[in-house]
Formats: C-alpha cells, sequence, structure tokens
C-alpha cells in the first residue's frame, strides 16, 4: 500500500516560516498547557498560536487586576460581567514570557504569540519580549468595538495601522494581523496594513457577543463554537485578496473537516487555523484531518498543497463576479420552496 505522506507533499509557508502542512491551531485556551501544545504538535500540528496576552493584563499585573475586579463587585453584574477572569485564563506578562520559553523548549513547532488589544500602551514592550523569550511570529488579535458616535471609521482604521506600524518597528519577526469583517472596503483596509508592515492577515476574528439574561436582567458572557457555515465568509475574502496583497493569509474560524482545509488553500490561505474542532473531538483530530486531507489530496491526483494554493480565487476562475453581486442574484434566484 502506497504511504501517501511520502508522495504528497503538504509543506507549506507562512509569515516566512517553513510549515510541514498547512494544520495551525489557533489562540485558545487550549494553549495555555504545554502538554496541550505537545499533543497538539504529535497530532501533527505545523505550527500553535498562544492564548492572547491582553492589553489589560500590561497595565494591571494580574493580582492588582484581581483585586480591582473583587473591588468592584459592588458596582453589580453588568459592571463585572464585561471584565475577563485574568488569573483563569493567564497570570499576566511575565507569566506569559516564561511560558512562551517553556513550551520552545517542548516542542520544535513554530510559535506564533498574540498580543490581544487596541492601542499601543504596553504593546511594544511585551511584543520585544515575546521575541527575546522564543516567539517565532507575533498575531496582533486587534479587538476594537467602536461606541462613540464621534470616531469615525477612517479613525479606527488609522489606529489599526499605526498600531502595526509600531510593533513593527520594534521587531524583527513576522507581524500578522488577526481581522474581523466588518470593514467598509476590506481590500483597501487590507492594502493600507500592508503598507504599515503586516507579513500576514489571519481571516476572520470571531467577535464574541454578549446575551441577554431576561430574568435576571443582566448582560452576560455567551460563547459558541464556530460552524463549518462561518467557512463561506472567509473563502469569499481571501479568494478576492488573494494576488492582490502581499501578506499571507491565513483562515480561522469554520474549519471542521479536511475538505474545509482544502477549500481555504484553493481560495488562497497560506495555513488553515483551528480551535472549535479540537474542542469538539479532541487534539487527536488533528491527525485524523491530516490522514483524511492526503487521501483527498491522492484521490483527486494531487501532488502538493502549493499546487492548489490559489486555484479557486478571484483572480483564477473563470468569473470572478463570482464573487461579486452576480452570485447574490444567482443564490436568490436558484431557491425554491418546497
Amino acid at each position: 500500500m502506497i504511504d501517501l505522506s511520502e508522495t504528497i507533499d503538504l509543506s507549506t509557508t507562512y509569515l516566512g516560516l517553513k510549515l510541514k502542512n498547512p494544520l495551525v491551531a489557533s489562540s485558545s485556551p487550549m494553549c495555555v498547557d504545554a502538554g496541550n501544545i505537545r499533543r497538539m504538535e504529535d497530532a501533527g500540528a505545523a505550527a500553535v498560536v498562544l492564548h492572547s496576552l491582553f492589553e489589560e493584563q500590561l497595565t494591571l499585573e494580574s493580582n492588582e487586576l484581581d483585586r480591582f475586579i473583587a473591588a468592584g463587585e459592588n458596582v453589580g453584574a453588568e459592571g463585572i460581567s464585561h471584565f475577563p477572569d485574568m488569573l483563569g485564563y493567564n497570570r499576566g506578562p511575565e507569566s506569559y514570557l516564561k511560558h512562551i520559553r517553556k513550551v520552545k523548549e517542548a516542542v520544535h513547532i513554530p510559535l506564533i504569540a498574540s498580543l490581544n488589544g487596541t492601542s499601543v500602551g504596553g504593546w511594544l514592550k511585551y511584543a520585544k519580549e515575546m521575541e527575546q523569550a522564543g516567539a517565532d511570529a507575533l498575531e496582533l488579535n486587534i479587538y476594537y468595538i467602536p461606541v462613540d458616535p464621534e470616531v469615525t471609521g477612517d479613525q479606527v482604521e488609522r489606529q489599526y495601522c499605526d498600531l502595526v506600524r509600531a510593533v513593527k518597528s520594534a521587531v524583527h519577526i513576522p507581524v500578522a494581523v488577526k481581522l474581523g469583517p466588518y470593514f467598509s472596503s476590506l481590500v483597501n483596509m487590507a492594502k493600507r496594513l500592508e503598507a504599515a508592515g503586516a507579513d500576514g492577515l489571519v481571516l476572520f476574528n470571531r467577535f464574541y457577543q454578549p446575551d441577554f439574561d431576561l430574568e435576571a436582567l443582566e448582560v452576560v458572557p455567551n460563547l459558541m463554537l464556530s460552524s463549518q457555515y462561518e467557512l463561506l465568509l472567509r473563502l469569499h475574502w481571501i479568494a478576492v485578496l488573494y494576488g492582490n496583497v502581499r501578506p499571507d493569509l491565513a483562515l480561522t474560524g469554520g474549519v471542521h473537516a479536511a475538505t474545509d482545509v482544502v477549500k481555504a488553500m484553493m481560495a488562497g490561505a497560506k495555513v488553515a487555523m483551528m480551535t472549535s474542532a479540537l474542542l469538539k473531538k479532541g487534539i487527536s483530530y488533528m491527525d485524523t484531518m491530516l490522514t483524511e486531507l492526503l487521501i483527498w489530496l491522492g484521490d483527486h491526483e494531487y501532488d502538493s498543497i502549493r499546487q492548489m494554493q490559489g486555484s479557486m480565487s478571484r483572480n483564477a476562475v473563470p468569473q470572478p463576479q463570482a464573487f461579486e453581486r452576480a452570485n447574490y442574484m444567482k443564490v436568490l434566484s436558484s431557491y425554491s420552496m418546497q
């Protein structure tokens, strides 16, 4: 029996890093444990994005933040529910740096550190220290929800670009930017981030929205794992961006099967990132996906991942208008009532 792993080349590159395959474990609480990351490597992960270090943790050490949250208990559940449990997630910047060093000693795959916030603040200092601790790249997870009616869209976009430019000036390792889909001109924003120095774009961030508890009349956290349906939005924009921007493209959100990885590559992604599928089915599921990916490639006579990358992008398909309004009209006209 032919060993497909010897005849099919799954290797790819992302942020200048040579990866053995396109499967990357994205940022999640699973990455707090070095043992989990070792299991991810054993299951075939080509790289891991560490859990995020939050901007709030850069201004308050974890014990101070805990006291701050505790002191706010008298303001009511609505107030304190918006503060993350930093002690439960990770213990602040110094422990994060120690975690990088510990994991670097335990695994051989690239580690991508993650910074989550909205302003330069202490990011520059810790971006440098993450690099010194051994991070192979940085992912800027810019989680910004503009609620001030005086803040314009252009101001928000400039804030993103200024942050990327500042971090890039502070480190020598590659920097990726994790984006949400809520820009009025996403392609233009991607070009601006490219000009600011971004080495990669990660599409898309999943902004977790709070829910309402109708009995307690409280605003409560609400976490829902991704579904394969969410893949479609990401495929659309990666296919549009491919060939129009220089930064590497990473797809995250909705990757649950080997065919999802194939679609991501055909759209133009260099890597497919996943978390929800691993939370649902266990870390070992990554090995299953790699096996199924090899089988699919073999059945369809592909010799490598690189052979298919970008093959279904907007610039490559015979009818690029399928990514525009024409497809919207076609979908509506094709639906029939049962």
